[in-house]
């Protein structure tokens, strides 16, 4: 007895790793898609254009569900929660291998949005009532690199699956589906709400744990979260998140087609397009160190802003000199050109994802009790940028020379956007005196109106210009159906 009191089992650091391959898995299934680009739009019939459309409507159903979620994991806990959440964007990524148009297609990939946005308001309830506060940051840190693993071990491993004659694209989303599944199942055995309902967890890490936990209770709720989600500190922290996400967000859908056409007479691109991800996961550790280290030596505010400010810099600098891949001399081979984009898109995957840890610290900073659904509504924004990210993409490639080029420099003044929005961002700001009711209310219905409208904006443009697009190659090969229909008049000097 006295054993079991005084023994510290490692209950919670295997709730970690469980939470890293559910991080893993939410990745694979986002990423998987994009590798299997060419054979889904080919067989289905589906342009460029509406592509953009099935990979953004992802963003918009886990854009809209962010807060949702996070009520439904305080609610009711993260084990029913994740078994439910996890079980639903497993059986619709299975169902995507049984599609059969665009349409099907669309409505799929929303729903699976809506699946997997309770998948990290899930996580971050479980660390909160299983770690003591001190452990979180390193716990998301693993969490987030897991995801990030995840995208990159798609992007290497699905083209192989898909290769293989008898599993296909439509086999490869059935796979990933089964394997959410059965993570849902070793969740829902395994897991409890309440550490102490853990058979093997000794009363010694069960102290551990509750009296860790008693920090969280001695910070006050600075504000109701009406207030904090249309304060400036808000604003600002939903732009820079929108910023780092449009950026990101090319790895997971365009990326390995962009480098497959841009690069054709090459093989084995798909594994070169894994690297900016590895990268990613490498800048959370990077991101989360040098937060800690910079707070402990009483730099509060500054361990957050430097951190995202050297993260968003670095980006910016990966991203143009993406855009000069074509332009160099000593770049002689496409595999030196190939080396020379994925090094420098690594290099901006790196810098947008070290933004995380600071991000996800600040809304902490700032919503007190309240910091699940502010980083939450955080989240929603940021993947409101993801999904225009997808959007846009191919209409910003060149039409002469099929660069994107402009697409990269868009993305670049958008993250000096962002360090600008992280020189004015201040947990310490004072509250202000005058917000009444009305006033929070109307910044509330601004704040949706905007962030929909440019959206909504990105959507119909894309339609407009596809559906301009489709009628001009309807016309081209009707005109070029009637020349050849119409025989050929003979000339004089044949009739003579």
């Amino acid at each position: 007895m006295s054993d079991e009191k005084t023994t510290m089992s490692r209950q919670r650091f295997i709730l970690i790793s469980i939470l890293f391959f559910h991080s893993m898995n939410t990745y694979m299934d986002r990423a998987c898609i994009a590798t299997a680009a060419d054979s889904m739009m080919g067989e289905l019939h589906i342009s460029a254009e509406i592509w953009g459309l099935v990979l953004g409507i992802f963003g918009v159903g886990y854009a809209l569900f962010q807060i949702p979620s996070g009520w439904f994991a305080d609610k009711f806990g993260a084990r029913k929660s994740l078994t439910i959440v996890v079980g639903v964007w497993s059986s619709f990524t299975a169902l995507t291998g049984a599609a059969t148009n665009a349409i099907q297609l669309l409505f799929l990939r929303f729903f699976f949005g809506i699946g997997e946005a309770g998948a990290f308001p899930g996580a971050a309830q479980a660390f909160f009532r299983w770690l003591p506060a001190k452990e979180r940051g390193i716990a998301h840190g693993i969490n987030f690199s897991g995801s990030r693993l995840g995208g990159a071990l798609s992007l290497a491993l699905m083209p192989w699956l898909i290769g293989i004659p008898w599993i296909g694209w439509r086999g490869m989303f059935v796979i990933n589906g089964l394997i959410g599944i059965i993570w849902a199942a070793v969740w829902l055995v395994w897991f409890r709400d309440n550490p102490k309902d853990n058979k093997k967890i000794s009363a010694a890490e069960l102290a551990y744990i509750e009296k860790g936990r008693l920090e969280d209770f001695k910070a006050n709720i600075k504000s109701s979260f009406a207030e904090v989600f249309t304060s400036l500190n808000m604003s600002l922290a939903m732009m820079q998140y929108f910023a780092s996400n449009i950026t990101f967000y090319i790895c997971l859908s365009w990326l390995p087609k962009y480098v497959k056409d841009t690069w054709p007479d090459l093989s084995n691109t798909a594994l070169h397009t894994a690297m900016p991800l590895l990268f990613a996961a490498f800048a959370n550790w990077t991101a989360g160190t040098m937060v800690t280290r910079i707070y402990a030596k009483g730099h509060h505010i500054a361990s957050r802003r430097i951190t995202a400010i050297t993260g968003f810099s670095l980006g910016i600098i990966g991203l143009l000199l993406a855009t000069q891949t074509k332009n160099l001399a000593f770049l002689t081979t496409s595999q030196a050109e190939l080396f020379w984009f994925i090094g420098c898109f690594s290099l901006a995957i790196f810098g947008v994802d070290m933004t995380l840890s600071p991000s996800w610290a600040f809304c902490n900073d700032i919503g007190g009790g309240n910091s699940g659904a502010v980083s939450g509504a955080m989240n929603m924004v940021g993947n409101i940028g993801g999904a225009l990210s997808m959007i846009i993409f191919p209409l910003m490639l060149n039409k002469e020379t099929g660069d994107a080029n402009a697409f990269f420099v868009l993305a670049a003044v958008v993250n000096i956007g962002a360090i600008i929005c992280w020189l004015f961002m201040n947990p310490n700001r004072p509250r202000e005196k005058d917000l009444t009711p009305q006033k929070i209310r109307a910044r509330f219905i601004a704040m949706i109106v905007l962030y929909t409208a440019l959206l909504a904006g990105a959507i119909g443009y894309n339609m407009v210009s596809g559906y301009q697009k489709n009628k001009a190659k309807v016309l081209e090969n009707s005109s070029k159906s009637v020349i050849e229909e119409v025989p050929e008049t003979p000339s004089l000097s044949e009739e003579n």
